[in-house]
């Protein structure tokens, strides 16, 4: 019996020297401002199922999740979602496990743990509440975790070339910087594969895999 493709709940376990024939197994974690948009891409670009952890707003957070710009908005992430991509067609087949983190700063104990393994991170940027994504950006860029910033094209937004979206976060030139509809399933899969080939580019330049140095306990 062939042994099993190894999963990346532990780090040691991501190969990048998988068995012939077999995918190479990467995790990777959907992140950004609270409303962003997480949920929708794993939903959108997920062969099966997506696991969701969504709960209803209540008066309960009223004072602590902001909801301007978001008045259709009736729930929440609170612990995470995850889906599985496979891309078998690749130059090299990928599957992709994703996790989508809760979006509030409140949450940011769990993304130390949901980022373990991971080989980078995907940023969702809404233009709307850039304010949101200082925080996720930060946390990427202090944990060493390769990460790309998808500017979510929400309808009625105001549309921004990249390189501005670039400038209003003071990312380094070096951190790609795309948009996309979290609703398209192949923007999503698009926005995925450059995340790839960016940490990918990032391990062969440093030597290393990516640091994710995480919160001690």
């Amino acid at each position: 019996m062939p042994s099993p493709i190894p999963r990346p709940d532990d780090p040691a376990t991501v190969s990048p020297h998988p068995q012939a024939g077999a995918p190479t197994v990467l995790k990777i974690v959907i992140a950004g401002g609270f409303g962003a948009g997480k949920t929708t891409a794993v939903g959108a670009v997920s062969e099966i199922t997506p696991l969701s952890t969504e709960e209803y707003l209540t008066e309960a957070s009223a004072d602590v999740d902001n909801l301007a710009g978001l008045a259709s908005k009736r729930t929440t992430t609170v612990a995470f979602d995850f889906g599985r991509l496979s891309l078998p067609d690749a130059l090299t087949p990928l599957e992709l496990f994703l996790f989508g983190t809760p979006g509030q700063d409140r949450f940011i104990d769990l993304w130390y743990d949901i980022s373990r393994g991971a080989v980078g991170a995907v940023v969702l940027v809404d233009t709307r509440r850039l304010e949101s994504s200082f925080t996720p950006v930060s946390f990427f860029e202090d944990i060493g975790l390769p990460f790309v910033v998808a500017v979510n094209q929400f309808d009625g937004a105001h549309r921004y070339h990249p390189e501005q979206v670039r400038t209003a976060l003071g990312l380094p030139a070096a951190v790609p910087v795309v948009t996309c509809d979290a609703r398209d399933p192949n923007h999503v899969a698009g926005v995925l594969l450059t995340l790839v080939h960016h940490a990918d580019a990032v391990t062969s330049r440093t030597g290393h895999t990516p640091s994710t140095t995480l919160q001690d306990a």
